[in-house]
């Protein structure tokens, strides 16, 4: 039974906050404590209990957005991460699970047990003894400068695999693959499929994208240039020198679940991106 909630709201839109609004009171009406973003405070009509999100430790999580308030949650949000139930108040939010006129319909189907939850892998980013947050989505490796090649030698299990000079790599998930990196030419991966892609980005040599299994250890060396930013998520973003021994991506021990009461992959696919308007 969950007894406590949070929620994590996109604060630039007036219906996205009046929706929150709805939701917390339904789900105090239900006997669930309920919790905000510290952002939000002095923006929602109700007083709620306010924390930081790195402190939001709640049986689940609302976010009310579009793909990029889930992915700021989760790279924020206490690990082990709460499930999430995402709401879409973003644009296309192939990640979230229901419109906003169904929340509240959401929430009660949560509360009687009638959903599912859907474990996603992360990637666990290492250079040079450093942690980088964990991406639910991709990490993006470029030069930091536009236009400017990167010069990379890429193994698998210390095996090398390819040289590439490009605009920048990136290593997506399986939740990743729908995002930016089948923008940039690669593959969509079924969420049942335990891998990750790597896909060039603006490749001056021939490199297509290349799938791994999630068990494998994934090492970038850059020999130019110096400098190399590191994204993740499209929200985390660091300026970092390496060479030798490189750039290190493997599963993460931790994951992201989303919590499902309606349409599956598929359904997205046709009714969200690939296959828009076919039935």
């Amino acid at each position: 039974m969950f007894k406590s909630a949070g929620l994590v709201v996109r604060y630039d839109k007036k219906k996205a906050l009046n929706l929150a609004d709805d939701l917390a009171e339904h789900l105090k009406a239900n006997g669930l404590s309920v919790y905000i973003e510290d952002t939000l405070v002095n923006k929602m009509r109700t007083e709620q209990k306010a924390v930081p999100l790195e402190k939001m430790k709640t049986d689940f999580i609302i976010t009310v957005g579009g793909d990029g308030t889930i992915l700021r949650t989760c790279l924020s949000i206490p690990k082990p991460e709460p499930p999430i139930l995402a709401v879409n108040m973003g644009i296309r939010g192939f990640l979230t699970e229901v419109n906003p006129e169904h929340a509240v319909e959401a929430v009660d189907k949560i509360l009687a047990g009638n959903y599912e939850i859907e474990k996603c892998i992360k990637l666990a980013i290492k250079a040079d003894g450093t942690r980088f947050p964990d991406a639910l989505n991709e990490v993006v490796i470029t030069a930091d400068e536009p236009a400017k090649l990167l010069y990379t030698r890429i193994f698998r299990n210390k095996e090398l695999i390819a040289n590439c000079q490009a605009d920048g790599l990136m290593v997506a998930t399986q939740t990743g693959s729908t995002g930016y990196s089948l923008s940039a030419g690669g593959p969509v991966l079924d969420p049942c499929l335990d891998g990750f892609v790597l896909t060039p980005i603006c490749p001056l040599n021939v490199f297509h994208p290349i799938v791994f299994p999630a068990d494998a250890v994934l090492t970038i060396e850059v020999s130019q240039p110096r400098e190399t930013r590191i994204l993740i998520d499209g929200r985390s973003s660091q300026l970092v020198c390496f060479g030798k021994p490189g750039l290190t991506v493997t599963r993460s021990e931790n994951e992201t679940s989303f919590i499902r009461v309606g349409e599956n992959f598929y359904h997205k696919l046709r009714s969200r991106l690939l296959f828009r308007g076919m039935k």
